[in-house]
């Protein structure tokens, strides 16, 4: 699909991989609408950006995607692709004592649940346009989980199931096409607890990306994440060990 004169909502807007694509679209001719939760980070996002609008929204919060979606409907008519990039992520180990719970339901309401709600509202307003998309950003976890982020990776295994079934619901009865981002360890504030410095530039998940689009790649798997996919497919259990560092220990 085309990646220039578009009108693009990115939830998660004001940094990280959700900037560097805002960036990049802003700089294909596209109206970039970010998301976040703080006004000011998002001023302070959108001075660095072309066309560019702030908005702030919470997208866990019903409320909030309520007066979000009315807003799109009223002053962007025409948005025709929505990056649902948005997430909650809780650094532990599952076990006793570990309030999995209380995490895990932080996590899939962000992560999946906000997902399904923000757009099934706006799947009217996208199956209106000639062209348009939708971005599920999950991760290299939804394939293959890490114990320390055991709950987040299950929030991102049902996203991508989720996903799945979506493209092929919307594939049977409209034009929308539905593309999976699913990054590796990059370096942001968001992995900064699990080594992110270690991880790829969000600049080059969001150039990923656009090639992706581009070519209809619907399901990309950024730098590491192809590897792990490879190695997955082979043994699923040394996919596993690998990811939680126990390789040593299946030998």
């Amino acid at each position: 699909m085309k990646t220039s004169n578009n009108t693009v909502l990115i939830t998660g807007g004001g940094s990280g991989i959700g900037f560097e694509t805002a960036k990049l679209l802003s700089e294909k001719n596209n109206r970039v609408i970010i998301v976040g939760r703080d006004q000011s980070k998002l001023d302070k996002a959108g001075a660095q950006l072309k066309n560019a609008v702030g908005i702030a929204a919470d997208i866990s919060s019903e409320e909030d995607v309520t007066r979000l979606v009315n807003r799109l409907e009223k002053d962007f008519p025409e948005l025709n692709i929505v990056m649902n990039n948005a997430a909650q992520a809780y650094v532990y180990k599952p076990g006793i004592g570990a309030q999995a719970f209380e995490k895990a339901q932080h996590e899939m309401l962000t992560n999946y649940l906000s997902v399904i709600r923000l757009t099934e509202k706006l799947l009217p307003a996208l199956a209106k346009q000639k062209e348009a998309a939708i971005v599920n950003v999950s991760s290299v976890v939804a394939l293959v989980p890490g114990q320390m982020l055991s709950t987040y990776a299950a929030s991102k295994a049902a996203l991508h199931s989720y996903t799945q079934t979506l493209s092929l619901s919307l594939s049977e009865t409209t034009d929308i096409k539905v593309f999976e981002l699913m990054p590796p360890l990059v370096d942001t504030e968001f992995s900064k607890e699990i080594g992110g410095s270690n991880g790829i530039a969000p600049k080059q998940v969001a150039e990923e990306l656009l090639h992706a689009l581009e070519t209809d790649h619907y399901e990309i798997h950024v730098g590491q994440t192809s590897l792990m996919y490879q190695l997955y497919l082979s043994s699923p259990e040394e996919a596993f060990a690998t990811m939680n560092g126990l390789r040593q220990a299946t030998k």
